[in-house]
């Protein structure tokens, strides 16, 4: 047992310095000018210790990120005050703005917004009621939103957060709201 706890320590200790090597690159480097070879030589471990814990290097950033964002998911699906959640929506923006600027510049967004996509799916699954729509309008509604979402906390976020939290978040929900009504209406007009 102790065996087994200390290999999965190792293991971990791996993958967060890959993860550190390969965001210090990244401070200079876009994603597809590293190699493997030099985030292994910045994180002071064996070729075969990445190759162990995954196949690319988009693959160390997601296993780095995801805990976060999915964290984050998670504190807005809680059924905590609304206004606890616009706090802690307020520092995840801030620590997460940083990221997306540099995931912008060195070419690594979508490993970001795939997490982001991920999550969006999750939260809809959890929060929907449906009322009649199909297995297809569902999921059709689901992407477009979330793209959608991606793009105005995106722009939002790179262009200085001008606007508060609250409108920001009304806006989303007046969007929700509204494309939700006319998924609805068109089911409605599709019986008769």
């Amino acid at each position: 047992m102790a065996a087994t706890k200390h290999a999965q320590a190792l293991k971990q200790d791996s993958q967060d310095y890959l993860a550190t090597a390969l965001l210090q690159l990244l401070a200079t480097n876009d994603l597809a000018d590293l190699t493997v070879t030099q985030v292994v030589k910045r994180a002071g471990v064996s070729r075969m210790a990445f190759y162990r814990n995954f196949t690319t290097l988009a693959d160390v950033l997601t296993a780095h990120f995801e805990p976060i964002l999915t964290t984050r998911f998670d504190d807005v699906l809680a059924h905590i005050p609304q206004e606890q959640k616009l706090v802690n929506l307020t520092t995840f923006f801030t620590e997460l703005t940083p990221t997306l600027r540099l995931a912008v510049e060195r070419g690594f967004e979508p490993v970001i917004q795939q997490i982001f996509d991920t999550n969006m799916v999750r939260f809809y699954a959890a929060t929907m009621t449906w009322n009649g729509a199909t297995e297809s309008q569902q999921k059709y509604w689901t992407q477009f939103m979330t793209a959608g979402i991606y793009r105005i906390w995106r722009e939002w976020l790179l262009t200085g957060q001008q606007e508060s939290l609250t409108t920001i978040h009304d806006l989303i929900a007046t969007f929700q709201t509204a494309t939700m009504a006319a998924l609805q209406a068109e089911s409605r007009e599709s019986e008769y």
